[in-house]
């Protein structure tokens, strides 16, 4: 009898440990370290107790944005270097990035002001091209899809030509009297606050709609194809960079009446979305979902900044809306941990209000990382173009904790709303559980996953990831 019990408990024994549990720490002071953890039958009770069953919405991607600041940092370094950078960002031992932005023209971190179509009054887009893109971002990206050729990519203007601009501009106001100018506007031709800085007239409004189309087609055309185009970067704000806000009326009745139409005509499958929304106003939105001719072509809807404030509540109303959150919040150049801290509680957020897909902002930058109309921001990787060095921030390391384990196909599981953690099963059956210690103090943590039980011991202000294996 004592041989059978014998017998059974080295089988059972066995059954946990073939069940891998993999456990990543990132501290102030030692990123990524792979701590020894050892599960445990969960004879006794767990704090936290997670149901690979019980599923909730879809993750449809983790990424960030190409910006063409980014890749001249990047071309600062040795083909070797710059290898390694983009092993970290999209490779299978890095953060695994596979769902990443594209600007359609100048964005905040472009060069320059540009479009695809700066010959004023060309309603036929006769000389519409995306030569600037094939120097700069297309080769961009298809370095990062060498890497990672499951990478798919989405895009959305921050401006549309100038000249199809009420003020033919590409930036929509000026700095405050007596700050340096940065983009050459006249405070005259600054948009007015609660107007469209589109102009709403048939010729613009349809050569806009085809604007998109070609843009589509000629990324194609490069191997490049479009899952899905926002309408609109931030509709919300007029800013001194690349900009057009839109009152959501006007955008509805562009979404509904002409890009739609548009893509029906010519037959194009990316997806359409209503964003990226950073108003806190839930009713920017709901304008457009309520409106039938443009909710019928509008297969979800994209968030960031403020528009945090009202994700909660289209989620409630429209709980089987496809929800993104575009862009993370971007510093002041820092890098800080506490900011990395302060993304950490942004993405907790937005995973918890239904968004399938989550993209950092700017992925590089050199040192500083300032924008040629003068923001300093954040990056996951900084680059210091003259001594050629890589800089690793504690954002790159949040996201690597976010990206490395959660797959698209994956589910989020439901997790105590009063704890700092997400969960999350993948396709391939691993189930991947991130916490965060935001505390002075050291915690511990006990989590249980079908009968696989572990303890960990979590640092003051750390990233960790575990991941079962069942």
């Amino acid at each position: 009898m004592r041989l059978i019990s014998l017998i059974l408990l080295f089988l059972l024994s066995g059954t946990v440990s073939a069940q891998k549990v993999e456990w990543y720490t990132t501290t102030q002071t030692s990123p990524w370290v792979k701590q020894k953890v050892k599960p445990e039958r969960a004879t006794t009770g767990a704090e936290i107790v997670l149901d690979p069953t019980q599923r909730l919405q879809l993750i449809t991607g983790i990424g960030g944005c190409f910006n063409e600041m980014g890749w001249d940092a990047l071309n600062a370094l040795s083909a070797e270097d710059r290898e390694a950078v983009l092993q970290a960002i999209f490779g299978k031992d890095g953060a695994c990035f596979d769902y990443c932005r594209l600007p359609m023209g100048a964005n905040d971190f472009a060069m320059s002001f540009y479009s695809s179509a700066d010959v004023a009054g060309d309603f036929n887009l006769v000389n519409f091209n995306i030569d600037r893109d094939r120097y700069i971002l297309i080769p961009y990206i298809k370095a990062a899809r060498q890497i990672n050729p499951d990478l798919r990519i989405w895009a959305s203007p921050w401006c549309p030509p100038a000249w199809m601009k009420t003020n033919n501009h590409y930036a929509s106001t000026v700095r405050p009297s007596g700050e340096k100018d940065v983009n050459g506007l006249l405070p005259r031709e600054a948009i007015a606050e609660f107007s469209t800085g589109f102009r709403m007239e048939e010729g613009y409004l349809k050569t806009y709609a085809d604007y998109f189309v070609r843009f589509i087609k000629a990324y194609e055309a490069e191997g490049l194809p479009l899952e899905c185009i926002h309408v609109q970067n931030e509709p919300c704000s007029n800013q001194v960079f690349p900009s057009c806000k839109w009152r959501t009326e006007d955008l509805t009745f562009f979404l509904g009446h002409y890009l739609g139409p548009t893509f029906e005509r010519e037959n194009i499958k990316t997806d359409i979305y209503f964003g990226t929304i950073n108003t806190s106003n839930p009713d920017y939105v709901r304008t457009a979902l309520r409106d039938e001719q443009a909710a019928k072509y509008i297969k979800g809807v994209g968030f960031q900044w403020d528009g945090k404030k009202a994700i909660p509540t289209i989620h409630r109303e429209y709980p089987n809306l496809n929800l993104m959150q575009t862009e993370t919040e971007c510093g002041n150049g820092a890098n800080s941990w506490d900011y990395a801290e302060y993304t950490w509680n942004l993405m907790k957020h937005y995973f918890s209000n239904g968004i399938n897909s989550y993209h950092y902002w700017n992925m590089i930058l050199p040192t500083p990382g300032i924008s040629p109309w003068g923001w300093n921001q954040n990056s996951m990787v900084s680059i210091d173009k003259k001594q050629q060095t890589v800089k690793y921030n504690p954002e790159f390391y949040l996201m690597k904790h976010l990206g490395h384990f959660v797959q698209t196909g994956a589910y989020r599981l439901e997790t105590p709303s009063d704890k700092n953690m997400l969960a999350f099963v993948n396709p391939n059956g691993t189930v991947s559980v991130i916490v965060v210690n935001v505390t002075d103090m050291e915690e511990t943590m006990s989590i249980k996953v079908r009968e696989q039980k572990v303890t960990l011991t979590l640092p003051s202000h750390s990233f960790h990831t575990v991941s079962w294996k069942l």
